[in-house]
């Protein structure tokens, strides 16, 4: 384990979200709201599974209103879920999911952290849930979350007992109760106790909700009223909590801004029952604080004294303060009688780094400093010079001088470094790029259940603790302040302005094969296209990995004098020795200035969150199957976005997308069939104006198949030529039996047989939001069920109408196609291959 002690620890501490600002809010009901928090020492840690699961108008009350140290403990990043903006899915759409929880928290106001769990889709017990994400090392995670977050109050979103339906909810509330207890226990979790100490919570309660038709609160429960109105930020926390809630985009979560009075209730599941406040018994005062009664009277007065027109008066004031809480500290430890080791988390040393971090803030905030480090480029490749453009500019009349920038302990001096005010500097720096800025929990390849964590130390975190600083060091009226600065790539976009990205280090080059998946019903060989991206001056060669089983050709192809940013293709063919259903997985090798990578290059793109650069493994996967095919010409009606198209044209479909005036106006019988994407009757409110002609398409004689669609929200319920209705119901167990109930069936017959080893080898899930009250009209070919259920036959309804053939499925193809599955691919053909009458 790599242990950089205090550099991770006091970023794990201080840091909610490295790409949150290059510096803090300047207006004054910011600096208000944190002069106020100054004087509050008290902490809540908000506990559930996923992103959304977290209640963002308690959180903003408690971190807005309460002025407490607030934050969210999200044991998955949601990677399990649908996306209803873009076609990523697992770890991808978890990145998405990450960046849209730090936004809802730079509203909010609290603090984001995660586990190492990963979200494997619906589970329908925690049972199976524990099992997946291994139990322990979950719990341990949560563990260190508290030990160093050390919250008074632990507040669930959800209860043990099972009202909040998903298996991921229960296990979120279980884990919760135990690490109340195993966090105070030094023979839990020992190894964690040299970085950290133990932390004993005052109360762990469970935020009760009326919601989804369930009603757990009740008239005796303890409550809060959190609806009220900040005159400081112009804001009910029912808007702020709308606000933040809304940043959820790819789970379709906008919300309404709510006013006037709301209620939450809690239960408490251990420890003391708060009776008139959420901290009963606790002081949340600096007097919790050995010395820290003369420090609350400081604040008091600044505060007091604090003029909006000129907050930069309070500079004086507050610079004497952060020297004189230094002081404090240093007699805090002078009377230890027992010397700690270095780092530890005694209970002033942990609201010393808080508030001193706030009080540094704050100092740069009234004396309106602005600074920022950022580079001049988008990416650079690990073992280049950085480029770096420093900039700083005093708004106020404070006197100010930066010092320096020290970095590693290598001081750097800038001559002309006062900054005077109004006036802008910039100097230049550099500084070399070290390692690839993989997100931490992407390093190593992972299992179902939960991420690898390489570095124990960086658990909890949203996103990497050790992202590119610069630390500067100001003089601000006659103190010594440092102050660290996240590298970013600043451009500006003509439509959206100035833009913020991360910055990208980078594998020299980069490999990025083509399709995720290649399928082969024969052995004729296909392209296997890869773009290779070199981000510095390169020569080498790339190759394809021999595999048992697979014919691949040339062996190597060299390159040479490749300069930076430079792009280019090559080609290889790749087929199967014999028509054998099989699989592999194909990985490129880039050999680059003498040295071996294997790392493709994926952007994420989305306005409302940074940009999302990572370097997965240069791979895809290879599936030959026995598999027949009928028709051709595909129409794909666009839905909350898939990858269907995409699979159906590696097996050699011509897939169109149709659009609105195709489906209206063209003639749709020369498609052999037509497919709506997953959620079209939810996300597309047209296609209850396009119904009636793909009903008019299925009559005339074509074959319609419908993926799934969530039972709520649907445009139109009238989705095939007999009644059915979606419901939420599903089968999660990616291996649950399959039944065929209708081996005669067409759809299970023509142009492949398929048998119950076509579900062989599924990943999540079978199916989601099936059908249930179906039209006796309708065929049911197919049953299965998750362990102890009743066999459920809503996966699969088929009927005939007219001269044609209507399909409705809730099968998660969606999930497999793009996974490879063989028998997924056999059936789905099947779906799509009407016979000749």
């Amino acid at each position: 384990m790599k242990r950089i002690l205090l550099l991770t620890l006091a970023l794990f501490l201080v840091c909610p979200g490295v790409f949150s600002q290059t510096s803090p809010p300047y207006d004054i009901g910011s600096i208000q709201q944190n002069l106020k928090k100054l004087n509050v020492l008290g902490s809540v840690l908000y506990i559930a599974a996923h992103p959304d699961d977290e209640n963002t108008r308690l959180l903003g009350y408690l971190a807005q209103e309460k002025h407490y140290r607030t934050g969210y403990l999200s044991l998955t990043r949601g990677d399990g879920g649908q996306n209803l903006i873009g076609t990523e899915q697992g770890e991808l759409l978890g990145l998405i999911r990450t960046q849209e929880l730090l936004a809802a928290r730079r509203i909010d106001g609290a603090e984001q952290f995660f586990s190492r769990a990963n979200d494997f889709g619906f589970s329908k017990n925690p049972e199976e849930t524990l099992k997946f994400w291994d139990k322990d090392k979950v719990l341990g995670d949560m563990v260190w979350v508290i030990r160093n977050f050390r919250p008074d109050v632990m507040i669930c979103r959800f209860p043990t007992t099972g009202e909040g339906g998903h298996g991921n909810h229960t296990a979120s509330a279980i884990l919760a109760q135990e690490a109340f207890s195993a966090a105070a226990d030094p023979k839990r979790y020992p190894e964690q106790l040299k970085y950290t100490t133990v932390w004993q919570a005052k109360r762990l309660l469970w935020n009760t909700f009326n919601f989804g038709g369930t009603n757990t609160t009740s008239a005796d429960q303890f409550k809060i009223n959190v609806g009220g109105y900040n005159a400081t930020l112009g804001k009910s926390y029912g808007e702020i909590a709308a606000e933040s809630r809304s940043n959820h985009k790819s789970q379709g979560f906008g919300s309404a801004r709510q006013r006037g009075d709301a209620f939450e209730f809690f239960k408490t599941i251990l420890g003391d029952a708060p009776k008139s406040d959420l901290m009963d018994g606790i002081d949340i005062t600096w007097t919790r604080t050995p010395f820290g009664t003369p420090i609350a009277a400081q604040i008091d007065k600044i505060t007091k004294a604090f003029n909006s027109s000129s907050p930069q008066a309070s500079v004086p004031a507050l610079v004497n303060l952060l020297r004189d809480v230094d002081q404090t500290v240093a007699t805090n430890k002078a009377f230890m009688t027992v010397r700690l080791t270095e780092g530890a988390n005694t209970a002033y040393d942990y609201w010393h780094k808080q508030k001193t971090k706030e009080l540094k803030d704050l100092i740069a905030q009234c004396a309106g400093l602005w600074f920022e480090a950022y580079v001049n480029e988008p990416a650079y490749a690990a073992g280049d010079s950085m480029k770096i453009q420093l900039q700083a500019i005093n708004n106020s009349s404070v006197p100010i001088k930066l010092f320096g920038i020290n970095q590693n302990d290598q001081f750097t001096v800038y001559a002309d470094s006062v900054l005077k005010k109004n006036q802008l500097k910039t100097w230049p720096y550099a500084l070399p790029a070290t390692k690839v800025t993989q997100p931490y929990w992407l390093e190593s390849p992972h299992g179902i259940g939960s991420y690898i964590i390489n570095n124990e130390l960086k658990v909890g975190n949203p996103e990497n603790p050790d992202a590119p600083t610069v630390r500067f060091e100001f003089n601000i009226a006659g103190r010594t302040i440092s102050y660290n600065r996240t590298l970013s790539f600043k451009y500006v976009d003509p439509a959206r302005g100035e833009i913020y990205q991360p910055l990208a280090i980078t594998p020299p080059v980069t490999a990025n094969i083509a399709e995720k998946v290649y399928a082969f019903n024969n052995t004729q060989p296909q392209t296997v296209q890869i773009k290779l991206k070199s981000f510095t001056n390169a020569s080498g060669s790339i190759s394809l990995k021999p595999l048992a089983g697979w014919k691949i050709s040339p062996a190597r192809i060299d390159f040479t004098g490749k300069t930076k940013g430079e792009e280019w293709l090559v080609t290889f063919n790749v087929a199967p020795t014999d028509t054998k259903t099989s699989t592999a997985t194909l990985q490129a090798e880039v050999v680059a200035n003498g040295k071996t990578f294997s790392q493709g290059l994926l952007d994420i793109r989305y306005n409302h969150v940074p940009a999302i650069t990572i370097f997965p493994p240069a791979q895809a996967k290879l599936v030959s199957i026995d598999l027949k095919t009928a028709g051709k010409k595909i129409g794909y009606i666009a839905g909350a976005g898939d990858l269907i198209p995409e699979s159906l044209r590696e097996i050699g479909y011509d897939v169109h997308t149709l659009t609105e005036s195709e489906v209206s106006n063209s003639d749709l019988s020369v498609y052999d069939a037509i497919i709506t994407g997953v959620r079209a009757y939810n996300v597309n409110e047209r296609m209850a104006y396009e119904q009636p002609k793909l009903m008019d398409y299925v009559k005339n004689g074509g074959n319609l198949l419908v993926q799934y669609n969530n039972n709520n929200g649907l445009v139109t319920r009238n989705i095939g030529p007999y009644p059915f209705t979606v419901v939420n119901q599903r089968v999660t167990e990616e291996d649950a039996k399959v039944t065929i109930a209708d081996p005669a069936s067409p759809v299970l017959n023509y142009p492949n047989k398929i048998t119950e080893a076509d579900f062989n080898g599924w990943i999540q899930e079978r199916g989601l939001y099936f059908v249930d009250n179906i039209d006796s009209q309708y065929s049911a070919p197919l049953q299965m069920n998750d362990t102890g259920m009743e066999p459920n036959k809503g996966s699969l309804i088929v009927t005939n109408f007219g001269k044609g053939r209507f399909v409705y499925t809730s099968l998660a193809f969606f999930r497999e196609l793009p996974a490879g599955v063989p028998g997924a691919y056999r059936l789905f053909v099947n779906l799509i291959s009407k016979p000749k009458n």
